[in-house]
């Protein structure tokens, strides 16, 4: 259990002004020698008027992320992939009876969970698609955990939304949590000492452009602005950098002006 203090900061911001936020966060405190855990998921938008599902994003990602942090404090004999596979189950049952979820742009996420139990024992990570955690050291090194089969895919390939769907959940592309379980076995995972890790934060890929889209600074310096500026201070340098592209007339590979951004720190 959790014997010091910790320090929690979070922050999201959907992208366009009157839609809706189809990331969701979540960090739990360690209660009652269970331990703790740290969840971003980052909703993937269906094209208009697709999707096979009557509910939508939102509604999928507040299923999982529930489902998540119910397991991860309520199971702690399960690993973090053995957790992911449940969620996804749990959600997918939720509403198989009413929506197609053989559509290859059902509702789905990407994925940045931790979970940490005694100061002695393993924090534990897990990373599935473009979302992002971040592990710093007593010494002050960050270590980013990414899943970076996307950016591994030629650019063309991702183009059109033809060719970008034939790649989602299938060999060769790239994976995401929507209604298969067996996904979560592709996911990035391990675990760390946990006296090894001085502070996490997750993001969601429309937070981490600032590192990754506007090369602004490394993780790094990433983590060092979570730190002094807060999650929002990350976020409004991230919509100020893109505000100044677009006007340049400036942009990236799947790059749209502003994308739903989420951000979360916890300091041990």
């Amino acid at each position: 259990m959790q014997t010091g203090p910790m320090r929690i900061d979070a922050a999201t911001a959907p992208g366009t002004s009157g839609h809706p936020n189809e990331d969701w966060v979540s960090a739990a405190l360690p209660v009652q020698g269970q331990g703790g855990s740290l969840l971003v998921l980052d909703g993937v938008t269906p094209p208009r008027g697709g999707g096979g599902c009557v509910h939508g994003v939102p509604w999928f990602t507040a299923r999982l992320g529930g489902a998540l942090v119910e397991l991860c404090g309520s199971r702690p004999e399960l690993t973090l992939r053995a957790i992911l596979a449940r969620s996804i189950r749990r959600t997918a049952d939720a509403h198989r009876q009413t929506c197609d979820l053989s559509h290859v742009r059902t509702p789905q996420a990407t994925v940045a969970l931790a979970r940490w139990g005694a100061p002695d024992g393993e924090l534990e990570y897990l990373v599935l698609s473009d979302s992002v955690l971040l592990l710093q050291s007593p010494e002050g090194s960050v270590e980013p955990v990414l899943d970076d089969r996307l950016d591994r895919l030629p650019r063309e390939a991702l183009r059109s939304q033809a060719s970008a769907d034939a790649l989602r959940n299938a060999e060769g592309g790239f994976f995401t949590a929507a209604a298969d379980p067996a996904v979560a076995e592709r996911a990035v995972a391990g675990s760390v000492p946990r006296e090894r890790v001085r502070a996490l934060a997750a993001l969601t890929d429309g937070a981490a452009r600032w590192v990754q889209t506007f090369a602004e600074g490394d993780w790094t310096a990433c983590m060092k602005l979570l730190r002094t500026e807060g999650a929002q201070g990350l976020i409004d340098r991230v919509r100020a950098r893109e505000s100044a592209a677009a006007a340049a007339g400036s942009g990236a590979p799947r790059w749209k002006l502003h994308d739903d951004a989420t951000a979360v720190l916890a300091e041990f």
